[in-house]
């Protein structure tokens, strides 16, 4: 079984995750057929996009001042 990288968002800095990734053993719970793409997009338990911040809805639109002009 092969380690996946997955990242989450802890105090704004994106931390990787190592995960199991898929089995390639027909005979585990886990295992994925070959040529088989297993899911590809899976969010984190918190709502944070596991695919990374360039993946998630942003907070506010982009070159949006942030804080209030007069």
């Amino acid at each position: 079984m092969q380690s996946v990288i997955r990242r989450h968002k802890t105090l704004g800095a994106w931390v990787p995750r190592w995960v199991p990734g898929p089995c390639h053993n027909p005979d585990c719970e886990a295992y994925v057929e070959p040529g088989a793409r297993p899911d590809a997009y899976e969010p984190d338990a918190s709502g944070v996009d596991a695919l990374g911040p360039d993946a998630a809805e942003p907070d506010q639109e982009p070159g949006a001042p942030t804080a209030r002009t007069s």
